[in-house]
């Protein structure tokens, strides 16, 4: 295996290690913020709600708004550039404090128009409170040791008493101080305290305006425990079953035009803990799959065996070949003509003499001991002069010549 691989297995290993020890080590924290982002899972989301909202308001539309309203409403007005005519009614759950002037003015003319509006904030956007002459205040409670005050919600109409419901974990309840309006309608109040009223009915123009003042019992905390998803229904049953335009929390602010639009869906993803860690891991493996593939692979190289050298095979087969047929003869008279040939070639020296004069020029030459040579020369000189030849004579010339070689 290679040194490469062997690395990368060890530092995935070690991720995944190091991953699994935080994962044992990290105590989830609950995050309590009341964001009422309708694509959040935690407890102060409104996700349980959103999804529940077209079950609700049974064959009707449901649309969910990116804009603020300044925009999506007249956008969607008559003799405008919309793609329909926005009627209906507009819910808003939390995160009111956004609202400029031109979207309270843009939602009043909404109304007034004969659709209604529907707001549940601690604290209604100012401009609208002016607008309905209306004033909020708000009672606190003493903190309790473990921190989990409860506060009653509570409705006036005798049909809905069996919906009543409790919040906890509030130390504060907010409440209509001023409440002069011509045919305003109490719907609920706080503490069952009549006193106390948090859920009004305006009339306006040719519409209708909703205001509550306890958003948290929207969340997914309250709709989820006990029976409190009792008074949640009893509350949208006010509103009349038409398109519904929720408006979204998701979305970012364009400081040029003054849009909104909705964030990309990773942001909620990233949000859950285990995809977040598989978001990063994968990211890591990639990274280092590219780190570890960076340098250019280099094409595999093709071994090519070099040419193999059959010369002294061809010999060995030749000799063989000759010795076997007891030729020694033919084999005595190659092996002289190839030793002459080769002293010619190496020491350019004639060989047609073979004489006392020749084996001074070759040992000179040579640089090999003069009787070594003279011991060759001469056996080659008296195998000429013989007819028959025997094994032993073929024997005795290649040790001559094996000397010639060595010394």
């Amino acid at each position: 295996m290679k040194k490469g691989l062997i690395i990368i297995f060890v530092i995935i290993a070690a991720i995944i290690g190091l991953s699994y020890v935080i994962g044992i080590r990290t105590t989830k924290i609950v995050d309590w913020e009341e964001s009422y982002n309708e694509k959040s899972n935690k407890p102060y989301g409104v996700s349980v709600l959103y999804k529940e909202l077209p079950k609700l308001f049974k064959d009707q539309k449901f649309k969910t708004v990116y804009h603020t309203p300044s925009n999506y409403l007249y956008a969607n007005s008559e003799d405008s550039y919309g793609d329909h005519i926005a009627e209906g009614v507009y819910m808003i759950i939390g995160n009111s404090d956004y609202l400029e002037d031109d979207d309270i003015d843009e939602l009043l003319l909404f109304v007034e128009r004969g659709n209604t509006l529907f707001l549940s904030d601690y604290y209604p956007p100012n401009k609208l409170l002016d607008t309905l002459n209306l004033e909020v205040d708000y009672v606190e409670y003493e903190k309790k040791t473990n921190k989990d005050s409860i506060s009653k919600l509570s409705f006036k109409a005798r049909k809905l008493q069996d919906k009543n419901s409790e919040i906890d974990k509030n130390i504060e309840d907010y409440y209509f101080s001023k409440f002069e309006g011509e045919n305003y309608k109490s719907l609920g109040y706080a503490k069952n305290d009549t006193s106390l009223i948090n859920f009004i009915e305006i009339p306006y123009e040719s519409g209708t305006i909703y205001l509550h003042l306890q958003p948290r019992i929207f969340t997914n905390y309250n709709v989820l425990k006990g029976d409190r998803f009792k008074y949640v229904e009893g509350v949208l049953s006010y509103l009349p079953n038409k398109t519904l335009y929720f408006d979204s929390y998701t979305k970012y602010y364009d400081t040029y035009y003054g849009d909104v639009e909705e964030k990309s869906d990773l942001s909620w993803f990233m949000q859950q803990v285990s995809f977040k860690w598989a978001w990063y891991l994968a990211l890591i493996l990639t990274l280092l799959f590219i780190i570890f593939n960076a340098k250019r692979k280099q094409r595999i190289i093709e071994i090519i065996k070099p040419l193999e050298n059959t010369t002294v095979a061809f010999v060995k087969t030749i000799s063989n070949l000759y010795f076997e047929t007891q030729d020694h003869r033919n084999l005595i008279e190659k092996k002289i003509t190839y030793f002459l040939e080769k002293v010619r070639r190496d020491y350019n020296i004639d060989t047609s003499v073979l004489n006392d004069e020749f084996i001074d020029r070759l040992s000179s030459k040579s640089g090999k001991k003069k009787e070594t040579i003279k011991k060759l020369i001469n056996y080659i000189n008296w195998l000429r002069t013989k007819n028959e030849f025997f094994e032993d004579n073929l024997l005795k010339l290649n040790k001559h010549i094996e000397e010639f070689y060595s010394k």
